[in-house]
């Protein structure tokens, strides 16, 4: 199954001013594969080093972090063979568990530059707060991979041809129905299926809804363990209840998180470590309001009034206990919840893309659903679960603010008009893919 984030990985091989490259996602979105993979297609050799639960291993590590030392250790008595700069990929994985190995980083980069040297954590961001880890700040470059998108999902069960033909048309060309209905089809599946590499291997070989969700539920089980392995022991319990509510407070009208809807009689100032918890280990995105859309966003983000969403929208199917045949039929009784999904799933399409979106609202009467920056400009986003794009808040929105440029998502064929002074395009959400392209990049 081919990943997008191996042309970055390319480029950061080819770069002349290369550093230590960190990998970092949630658990289970394929990073030890992608990695592997892309040492066996670039490399003469690859040597690989897991830390989590490898004593060993970070005993190397404990003595002083001189480059040449920890290297001619690791080849000849951990691997049995020489790690050669220029033709070995270096890869430390699940580094987290190995502290002093994120600190020698910093000396790899200052005296080791030649070689090239990989690492992934998946619960990195939590052991850094947790742990106090020296991080090498400035001597690494840092990369996110995020579960599959729905272009990889489609091109990993057999729509490779149906992606290639979409993305040659003319960008305001009205998708012939040639492609539109498999696309239609083929994003249901993925509401379902999701992006967990594990899982969208299962569906590319079996199409078995049960097989889906059996190993979807193994996943949150893991996840739920790991809550119990890393997470302090005050917190396990606070976790659990965050982790449970996120689909009933998403599947609310008003779908802020509110902390006070967790678990009775419990406050906010008792349950923020468990979320940022979770935050770090990559598990749920926040989308914090902006109610000025000025530049840059992140400083009139409210970081107080946020939503929260899941890191995978099959997960997310799977958690809420939402059945295959309810998305299949479209039953009017999932409509609510349906909207809640496809938000989840615009924003994990954005966040894949490197785009790092807000909400606006504006009092009680207005909300648009995703904000964005691009270059000099404030991108709107109205994303909709069906063929309707009737939108008064984007429309209130434009007209307030007068962007040039805006985006309206929906089920509803491609197109192109203006609201307001606004030039919008309309564009299917099976097609968000193409969206860089609108945007001239």
């Amino acid at each position: 199954m081919e990943r997008e984030i191996m042309k970055k990985l390319v480029e950061w091989k080819d770069s002349p001013d290369r550093k230590p490259l960190l990998l970092t996602g949630v658990r289970q979105c394929g990073k030890t594969y992608v990695l592997k993979d892309f040492g066996n297609r670039y490399f003469e050799d690859t040597a690989y080093f897991s830390f989590e639960g490898n004593r060993g291993l970070a005993s190397v590590f404990e003595y002083d972090l001189d480059p040449e030392r920890i290297l001619g250790e690791l080849g000849d008595i951990v691997q049995g063979r020489e790690i050669v700069p220029g033709k070995t990929l270096l890869v430390f994985d699940e580094i987290q568990a190995c502290p002093n190995a994120v600190t020698s980083l910093k000396y790899f980069c200052e005296n080791k530059r030649e070689l090239h040297i990989v690492c992934a954590g998946s619960l990195l961001g939590v052991s850094v707060r947790r742990d106090g880890i020296s991080f090498p700040v400035g001597k690494v470059e840092r990369l996110q991979m995020y579960p599959m998108t729905f272009a990889e999902f489609l091109c990993a069960d057999g729509g490779q041809k149906l992606y290639d033909g979409a993305g040659r048309l003319p960008l305001c060309r009205e998708m012939p129905e040639l492609y539109s209905v498999p696309l239609m089809k083929s994003l249901t599946y993925y509401y379902i299926v999701g992006g967990m590499p594990e899982v969208v291997k299962k569906w590319v070989d079996t199409h078995s809804f049960e097989e889906v969700s059996r190993l979807q539920d193994n996943i949150l089980a893991d996840y739920e363990s790991d809550f119990a392995k890393h997470a302090p022991k005050t917190d396990i319990p606070k976790l659990g209840w965050i982790w449970d509510s996120i689909p009933k407070q998403l599947a609310k009208d008003n779908n802020k998180f509110i902390f006070s809807h967790v678990k009775e009689g419990k406050r906010s100032s008792e349950l923020e470590d468990a979320l940022e918890w979770l935050t770090d280990a990559g598990l749920v995105h926040r989308l914090e309001m902006v109610s000025n859309p000025e530049l840059p966003l992140s400083f009139y983000a409210d970081s107080t009034f946020f939503k929260v969403y899941m890191a995978d929208v099959g997960l997310l199917r799977r958690k809420s206990g939402l059945s295959h045949k309810t998305i299949l039929e479209e039953s009017e009784l999932y409509r609510n919840f349906k909207g809640a999904l496809t938000e989840n799933y615009v924003l994990n399409e954005l966040l894949s893309q490197g785009r790092h979106p807000y909400f606006w609202r504006s009092g009680n009467t207005a909300e648009l659903d995703f904000l964005f920056e691009h270059e000099d400009r404030v991108i709107p986003v109205e994303a909709k679960a069906n063929i309707s794009t009737r939108a008064k808040s984007y429309a209130q929105f434009c007209k307030k603010y007068e962007p040039p440029l805006g985006f309206k998502f929906s089920m509803k064929n491609v197109g192109e008009h203006r609201v307001e002074n606004t030039h919008t395009y309309s564009i299917p959400l099976y097609m968000i893919w193409r969206l860089g392209r609108y945007l001239g990049v």
